[in-house]
């Protein structure tokens, strides 16, 4: 976002049920659940003008049901290691559909809960980074304290796990509103970024998202992971300006 301050005016808006934005009202976690609260946000907040809209992980999933299904308010689509449907699991991500059941999930939550919340930070930084070291002292204190602030609200193991049970079941969807489906709805320009050593999401991806989106680029970092707009900030930024600017 600092990068680009020259290109665009950036919000960064809290999905229903994290950070600091409270639950959904209606209880719906799902990625089209996330995709309405953006919609209301641009349209209540910004005036409903069309937006450059970022969406990264089960962000970049909830950016797709709103560039499909709301044309109107996406001016142009970054996806960044987007949680799209991929039979090839990885190391890491093989795990998640073991937290997705019922009662399993809730009590591995409650263990991990258990952890110190800097070993947590950490192992997140692992699991996100490509190279963990990179993140500066202060933003992995500023992570430990927002993750022990965030822990203490009753909601926030609901809120985890209603939404990955979401995202899972888009994976197993046949329907003609499928992820993939929606992909070749997206008519505005489109900008793809994959990290070659991410754990979560399959760098493989990259290609099918060529043989769906109509009007794609996309970029594989070779030394980056799930968060590449924090691993490799300029590497995104200048991508970005290439493709829309």
């Amino acid at each position: 976002m600092g990068l680009l301050q020259g290109e665009v005016e950036g919000w960064a808006p809290d999905l229903n049920g994290f950070g600091q934005s409270p639950p959904p009202r209606d209880g719906d976690y799902s990625p089209l659940g996330h995709a309405k609260a953006a919609a209301q946000f641009i349209e209540e907040e910004l005036g409903g003008r069309p937006v450059h809209l970022f969406g990264n992980s089960l962000g970049g999933a909830a950016a797709l049901q709103l560039a499909a299904r709301r044309p109107d308010l996406v001016h142009t689509l970054t996806l960044i290691s987007p949680a799209l449907p991929d039979i090839r699991p990885t190391r890491t991500n093989i795990l998640l559909p073991v937290m997705a059941i019922p009662g399993l999930g809730e009590s591995l939550s409650t263990k991990t809960a258990k952890m110190d919340v800097a070993t947590r930070v950490q192992t997140t930084y692992k699991t996100c980074f490509a190279d963990p070291t990179c993140v500066p002292e202060q933003r992995f204190e500023e992570a430990v304290e927002a993750a022990t602030a965030y822990g203490a609200l009753p909601y926030a193991t609901d809120a985890f796990l209603q939404s990955l049970r979401g995202l899972l079941k888009t994976y197993l969807d046949t329907g003609r509103r499928r992820p993939w489906k929606l992909a070749e709805l997206v008519e505005c320009k489109t900008l793809l970024i994959y990290g070659r050593q991410d754990q979560l999401v399959n760098a493989h991806g990259a290609l099918k998202s060529t043989q769906h989106f109509k009007h794609a680029q996309v970029i594989v970092i070779e030394d980056s992971a799930h968060v590449s707009q924090l691993e490799h900030p300029n590497i995104v930024a200048e991508a970005w300006i290439k493709r829309f600017c």
